[in-house]
Parts: C-alpha cells; structure tokens; sequence
C-alpha cells in the first residue's frame, strides 16, 4: 500500500526530571548520538515527510549544537507548560506556514529513539484513508490488575481490550489542532494526541507496532536502549 506524505511535530521541551541528568534527556547521548538525533532519524530518511517542527523549551542551548539543527526540513518553535500546549504551538506554525488542515502530521516522542521504518510506513499506509487517524500501539501482555490506592488487588482486567499507547500518532492537522484548543479550553486531561480526540467524541485506530518502540524516561531505560541499539546492528 501507498504511504501518505506527512508533517512532524515533536514536542521536546520536556525537561525529563526522572532522569536525574545535568541535561534533559533527550540530549543525553548514546552511542555518539544525542537520544534526539536518533529519534529523528527515522523520519528525516523517510521521503514522505514534508517538514518537521520541534517544539523547544525557551532556552535551550543544546538543540543548536546538533548536526541536524541547520536541516533545511526542519523548524522550531517555543513549548509550552505541558505536552499539549507544544503540540498545539506546532500545529499552529504549521498553519501558518501553509500545511493544509486535511494534511496529516504525526506527533512522535522526542524520547523515542527505536521507531522502525517498518512500523512507520504500516502507520501511514494504514491510517490513509481513515477518517479520524490513530496511532502505534502494543497489546498488553501481562495479567493487568485494579488496586486500591493503598495497593490492594480490586480485580483482574481483560487485558484482551488493553493496547499500550505508543507514538507517532496521526491525525489531520486541522482536527487534531481544534480538538487540542477545545480540551485545553476545557481543563480536560491530556496525557497523548489521542486523548484529544476521543475527548471530542472520536475514535481513533490502533496499528500495532513493535515493543522496542520504547520511550526512555528513567536510567535504567539507557541501558536498556544501548543493548536494543547493538542487536539491530
């Protein structure tokens, strides 16, 4: 099947305080690349993608420092307090640089570094001609469980109706702008993209993508990231 042409946003404004590093994390580096150099990788190989916009906190002073700062497909604009609000100023850079409201853009962790061609290209090729969008996930694997908030078991959950949420999430640029501005208006929650949109009323679709898709939030996930980064090599 044929893959769309997209937009990027990457919100990375984030600090990363679990990380505990003297820098956020994803400037951290492994294997002589900065985490955010791998995770664009990726789409800066894929000939579909029309531009990228990364959103950056006020002052950061390591984004420029990377080789791939001067890349002519690539733009930045300021965060903001939370994810929503840096996907939202993306969104709006895009509109205003003439991206299309039915454009598709895809919204991808800037921590996120082992996003496989493959699962992209099943993303876009997927979600084509779908009329609201989705994202990458993975079925749960374990026996899940409901406890109290003093961590007591309440019950077993069916873990056959639960997906791990994982990034790029796809949406049109015009629905996923309106549905971010009218959940932020509401002081609704939004923890991803889609959240956003299933607050509005949709439903968005699941592509199941590979586990390695990981987000690296804590140490121990560096590790976890360099071994992952040898056995694909």
């Amino acid at each position: 099947m044929s893959t769309p042409s997209f937009w990027l946003v990457i919100p990375a404004a984030g600090i990363g305080s679990r990380m505990q590093a003297a820098c956020p994390k994803q400037y951290l580096k492994v294997a002589d690349k900065t985490i955010l150099e791998l995770t664009l990788n990726c789409f800066l190989q894929h000939p579909g993608l029309r531009g990228a916009v990364l959103a950056l906190a006020a002052h950061d002073h390591w984004w420029p420092q990377l080789s791939c700062a001067d890349n002519p497909l690539i733009s930045t604009v300021e965060g903001g307090a939370e994810r929503a609000n840096s996907v939202l100023n993306a969104l709006m850079a895009l509109s205003a640089n003439g991206a299309d409201k039915d454009d598709w853009v895809l919204v991808h962790d800037a921590a996120r570094p082992l996003l496989e061609r493959p699962d992209l290209d099943r993303l876009l090729s997927t979600l084509a001609q779908d009329p609201v969008g989705g994202l990458l996930a993975v079925p749960a694997r374990d026996t899940l469980k409901q406890v109290t908030a003093d961590g007591h078991v309440v019950t077993s959950i069916d873990r056959s109706v639960i997906w791990h949420a994982l990034t790029p999430q796809m949406f049109r640029l015009g629905l996923l702008q309106e549905n971010l501005t009218a959940t932020l208006a509401a002081g609704a929650a939004v923890t991803d993209e889609s959240s956003a949109l299933e607050w509005g009323g949709y439903a968005p679709r699941v592509v199941e993508g590979s586990a390695n898709n990981i987000k690296i939030t804590r140490p121990e996930d560096l590790q976890l990231l360099q071994t992952l980064l040898v056995s694909a090599t």
